[in-house]
Order: structure tokens, then C-alpha cells, then sequence
């Protein structure tokens, strides 16, 4: 199981910090990623971070989400700053644990998913 925390309303400009804590498997050889569905929007690809600790990202968010695992932990974290209305979303954990190096962009790709913590950026 994945346990998303973290979550909460900030001032555009502010920062974040969301953890997601895996429990009942080791998901130390897996590809984690982060994933958010915006109000009346569908559910799309965040950033990613491989076993080797390469990631990748969208363009939207280069430069001011960094994601992070700490494996002796199993979890893995999304330092957020200069956070932008346009973030404000439900923000996914999830992991795929197909034990491919290889970051993938979708959805479906991911078999594990934790529930979901809202961030809500103002104005």
C-alpha cells in the first residue's frame, strides 16, 4: 500500500513538501511517480524517479518540484516551491513495479496508487 501526506492550501509563491510511505512490500526496485488530477480535469503524469534515481518531469513543474526516494524509508517525496495556482490539484503516489528502468508516462503503467492528498494554491 501507498500513503500519500503532505498535502494542503499554501499562498501562490510557497512550498510543499509531500511524502508518500509504501507498507506491506519493498518498492525499492520500483519506478515511483507522482501524478495529479486538477478540478474537472482527468488524471495526468507528474514526475517519475527510476531505481537508479534518474526522474523526469513535465515542463510545467522543471526547475520547481524536485521528486526524491529515500529507499531505507520506502517512501518517497515531491518537494514543491514557487507553487503556482495552476498546481492545485489532488496529487497521486504511485508505483510500477514491472521492474523496468525505464520511466513511463502513463497511467496504466502504474499497478500500486496511494489515495490522493489535495493541494490548493491561492491567489
Amino acid at each position: 500500500q501507498l500513503q500519500a501526506s503532505g498535502g494542503g492550501r499554501v499562498q501562490a509563491g510557497g512550498s510543499l513538501r509531500l511524502s508518500c510511505a509504501a507498507s506491506g512490500r519493498t518498492f525499492s526496485s520500483d519506478v515511483m511517480g507522482w501524478f495529479r488530477q486538477a478540478p474537472g480535469e482527468e488524471r495526468k503524469f507528474v514526475t517519475a524517479i527510476n531505481v537508479s534515481g534518474r526522474s523526469d518531469a513535465i515542463d510545467s513543474v522543471k526547475g520547481r518540484f524536485t521528486i526524491s526516494r529515500d529507499n531505507a524509508k520506502n517512501t518517497i517525496y515531491l518537494q514543491m516551491v514557487s507553487l503556482k495556482p495552476e498546481d492545485t490539484a489532488v496529487y497521486y503516489c504511485a508505483a510500477d513495479t514491472s521492474r523496468s528502468y525505464s520511466i513511463k508516462y502513463v497511467e496504466s503503467s502504474y499497478d500500486y496508487w496511494g489515495q490522493g492528498t489535495l493541494v490548493t494554491v491561492s491567489s
